[in-house]
């Protein structure tokens, strides 16, 4: 009660942000008249006048009025489009690190080049993020030629280009691309050997479109760099048949028992097996030769075989084809829920895509080792300014200023909305539900009212399809299988009597307009003449009329997805820049959502209420309990998200270190100190395993000393010998003197080759090793987390536990980098220039080729790793600190209250 009255005399934080961008457009509108009155050369001197006064200490925030007014001017001259009062709004929200939410059709492109030519000025690189290549490749020409016009250039990452390509890509003063790209461009750069390989130049500012649906749908998905690993395709093909002879059982919640073999838990997306099941499957396993007699898959050394018997279940049971993935060219491709796109490239985790694959019976990849990993949270949190746009943000306000410190501005519409919401109709089974809506499809396309139908699966969609096929109702289907041909069908389903299919509608770059796209129609005119244009242009005002008559775009949705904003963004293609339009979504009991939380009480109280099949619920009441069933999934959903992200910025503070380091050593021409540095605590560590510190010499094992040098460090020392003929010989001398004398032996070793191969050759093998045993490293994080979750049965935090026993793990990564550098640098054999060019050569080889990169859109990679082996070119490029340096006698940062050099700082 307090907080609406305080919001009714002071406003809401919303509105008091919007008065203070009114008051900045009115200084930019009372600028237009004498940019209008510039020439094109005028103009496009302003951005060397804005350049200038940055350099001369002026800020962005004041040059802000000017550079929009220029942008405005700009825009209108090379698209004839004038940039509204509502998008320079956007355009500030978006400068100032916000998320601007703007109704589907208001221009968001547009609106990005306001704060994207601003940011550019500085020099550093701005990056705009889009869902797919496609919407990249046609933003990047389109307001490309705004930015061309202004003196800016502007690159495109797209999937399967070179590494020259991305390079000069990123050189560009505004890079387009998609999500995916730029954080597994910003992966393979710390998996680089050479500076030179290297295609980014930093995280500075980013706008992100379709904010939502990246920074909160696919969140929850970490990005990952993988390659090849052990290959067990029989032991998956073997498995899979098992579960056919399982029965699905009941769980009793007064009894708290299960009968059959296995119980479902759709909220979870999880299989248990029962007792019963339990001893079944160890049955026929052992039939099949997997497990002895007598052997339990609770044994530690069966461990492995139960992931796999889940997998196999959980593939079987809970992923349907057509609605969680497609067979294509012997190949299953991931469907998306949340755009309803095929994920080309991505695969699922811990066995469950190979477990698929052998349901479906089609070959199986091989498993994969992770090279490289990071939570689209952790990438986009490194940009030191971030922001983005889309339609539907408000509902996950909260989660966006917690996780990335962004905080939602609700931008007004140009014009104001006229679409009509109906409530939801409620059926009691599917059929009945199904053959309303072909009925209103059916219906509605008499009066020539176009209508948009939003599917929740491929399956729906096909089946929709051959019911109007049957009804004689002319329609469009756009889904994974028909992706190629999005821009068109997008393009006519606005005109008269248009009935499209279409499976979710998130990020389609592409705005239905009433009548058909106008510019598509023009584009298309082969030797256009002014009559051709004025024919097509009278015919399209002739339809747009004619639509907006019928009641312009009539959205129907076939299901409630499980977030309100999916639903938002199909109800936002009707009632565009002010259109009229409505929009209705059909239910029914059977539906995921429904069926997880509304009870079968429901539906067998509607049964004895005599409800048939084809009559319909419609009352308010109804749509707001789905609206609560959609919050409950929603705060799952986050919580899941938030847990993700909490396990995440443990591996992130390594990773940051380690990344740091590369960098570090990357950038030195020289690495020897760091070499010396390694040698001492390896010294240090084996003289201290056989002369314990402070101990008698009696206590000393001088002989196990001599051999733990000779096997590690390949060097013949009489340790002995020395100690008999040097009393003074105590424990911190004696190391001096090792590490002396394995210096000397390096240095001559190494006198063979020219100090620029030595230190090509140092570098190589450290950043190798440091490489390797990351890898090793992430492997045996992803198994710790796998099982963590199981110490809460021993009473304790697994949070705790992981964060314990992953440092610990950390410490011994550093051990083993520093360990196996050394041993390597000691024992090969160097006897010429060529014994190092061999070197690289092997390591060449085993050096990871096919790569794979995972995550929802993710294409295939080409040239990950192809760089020069130019030995030369290591010295090129620049690396910025992210970080103040840490003193070695410091405090480390990373909180184990040791000094940095015995700790994180192991390494340099």
């Amino acid at each position: 009660m307090a907080l609406n009255i305080f919001k009714k005399i002071f406003g809401s934080r919303n509105e008091r942000m919007l008065k203070q961008y009114r008051k900045v457009t009115e200084i930019i509108n009372a600028l237009e008249a004498e940019y209008e009155a510039l020439t094109d050369e005028e103009l496009q001197h302003k951005t060397q006048d804005f350049k200038q006064a940055l350099s001369e200490g002026q800020t962005l925030d004041e040059l802000l009025p000017q550079a929009f007014a220029v942008v405005r001017e700009a825009g209108k001259r090379v698209f004839g489009m004038r940039h509204y009062d509502v998008q320079m709004i956007g355009g500030m929200a978006l400068h100032e690190g916000r998320i601007a939410e703007m109704r589907t059709g208001e221009g968001k492109t547009l609106v990005a080049t306001l704060p994207v030519y601003l940011n550019a000025l500085k020099g550093e690189g701005v990056h705009v993020i889009t869902v797919n290549d496609y919407l990249a490749k046609r933003d990047s020409e389109w307001m490309g030629q705004l930015f061309e016009f202004l003196g800016l250039s502007t690159g495109v990452i797209l999937s399967g280009q070179t590494q020259q390509e991305k390079q000069l890509a990123y050189a560009m003063d505004v890079t387009y691309g998609t999500n995916n790209e730029f954080g597994f461009d910003y992966l393979r750069d710390n998996m680089a050997i050479y500076s030179a390989e290297k295609v980014m130049r930093g995280q500075h500012y980013a706008v992100i479109d379709e904010v939502d649906s990246i920074l909160i749908d696919e969140a929850r998905t970490p990005l990952i760099i993988s390659g090849p690993s052990e290959d067990k395709a029989e032991l998956y093909q073997k498995i899979n048949p098992l579960v056919a002879y399982l029965e699905q059982g009941e769980e009793d919640l007064e009894t708290k028992t299960s009968s059959g073999d296995f119980t479902i838990d759709e909220k979870s997306k999880q299989v248990y097996l029962t007792d019963d099941g339990h001893a079944k499957v160890e049955s026929m396993m052992a039939e099949q030769g997997l497990l002895e007699e007598g052997d339990s898959l609770y044994d530690a050394a069966h461990i492995g075989l139960m992931i796999h018997v889940n997998a196999a279940l959980r593939a079987n049971l809970l992923f349907e084809k057509d609605r969680d993935y497609i067979v294509e060219d012997d190949q299953i491709v991931i469907i998306d829920e949340f755009t309803g796109r095929k994920m080309e490239g991505r695969r699922w985790s811990e066995g469950l895509h190979q477990a698929v694959e052998a349901k479906e019976g089609v070959k199986i990849q091989q498993e994969s080792q992770t090279f490289a990993s990071i939570t689209f949270q952790n990438y986009f949190r490194q940009y030191e300014k971030l922001s983005g746009m889309t339609g539907t943000a408000d509902t996950e306000a909260g989660e966006f200023l917690s996780t990335y410190e962004l905080e939602v501005v609700v931008i007004p519409p140009n014009k104001v909305p006229q679409r009509v919401d109906l409530p939801d109709l409620v059926y009691l089974d599917m059929e009945g539900k199904f053959n309303a809506i072909v009925e209103d499809i059916r219906e509605t396309h008499k009066t020539q009212q176009p209508v948009l139908v939003g599917t929740a699966s491929i399956e729906m969609s096909e089946m929709l399809a051959k019911s109007l096929t049957k009804a004689k109702v002319p329609h469009s289907v756009l889904n994974a299988k028909q992706h190629e041909k999005e821009a068109s069908i997008i393009a006519n389903a606005g005109r008269p009597g248009a009935v499209t299919i279409a499976t979710n509608m998130a990020g389609r770059g592409t705005d239905i307009v009433l009548g058909g796209n106008l510019e598509l129609e023009l584009a298309e005119l082969k030797n256009p003449t002014e009559e051709k244009i004025k024919q097509v242009t009278d015919d399209w005002n002739e339809r747009h009329a004619a639509v907006l008559g019928f009641g312009g775009l009539k959205v129907i949705g076939s299901e409630r997805h499980e977030s309100r904003r999916i639903d938002n963004q199909l109800r936002g293609r009707s009632g565009r820049q002010g259109d009229v339009g409505t929009t209705r979504f059909y239910l029914s009991l059977d539906d995921d959502l429904m069926r997880r939380f509304a009870s079968e009480k429901v539906k067998s109280m509607m049964k004895r209420l005599g409800m048939a099949s084809n009559e319909a619920i419609e009352h308010g009441m109804v749509t707001k309990s789905i609206e609560r069933a959609q919050k409950q999934v929603e705060r799952m959903h986050q919580d899941e998200r938030a847990n993700l992200l909490k396990f995440d910025d443990i591996s992130n503070q390594q990773r940051k270190v380690v990344y740091q380091q590369r960098n570090e050593l990357m950038a030195d021409d020289d690495v020897s100190p760091v070499i010396n540095s390694l040698r001492e605590q390896v010294v240090e560590q084996i003289v201290g395993t056989y002369i314990p510190k402070g101990s008698l010499e009696e206590q000393w094992d001088v002989p196990g000393l001599e051999k733990a040098i000779a096997e590690e460090l390949g060097a013949e020392f009489a340790i002995q010998e020395w100690l008999s003929t040097d009393t003074g010989l105590y424990e911190e001398k004696l190391i001096e003197k090792i590490i002396a004398e394995l210096a000397d032996i390096y240095s001559v070793k190494m006198s063979v080759v020219d100090p620029a191969t030595r230190q090509h050759f140092e570098k190589e093998v450290l950043l190798r090793t440091i490489d390797r045993q990351w890898r090793e490293h992430l492997s045996e994080m992803d198994y710790l987390r796998r099982g963590i979750h199981l110490r809460g049965y021993a009473q304790k935090d697994p949070f705790q536990e992981y964060r314990r026993e992953s440092s610990e793990m950390f410490h011994n990564f550093l051990q083993e980098v520093t360990f196996e550098t050394v041993k390597v640098l000691s024992l090969v054999q160097i006897e010429g220039t060529q014994d190092v060019a061999d070197f690289d050569d092997q390591t060449e080889k085993e050096r990871p080729q096919q790569l794979e990169a995972n995550h929802p859109a993710a294409q295939g990679i080409a040239d990950a790793m192809n760089g020069s082996e130019d030995n030369e070119q290591d010295k090129e490029g620049t690396f910025r600190r992210e970080e103040p340096k840490v003193g070695r006698n410091d405090p480390c940062p990373c909180g184990s209250g040791k000094k940095y050099k015995q700790c994180c700082g192991k390494l340099s």
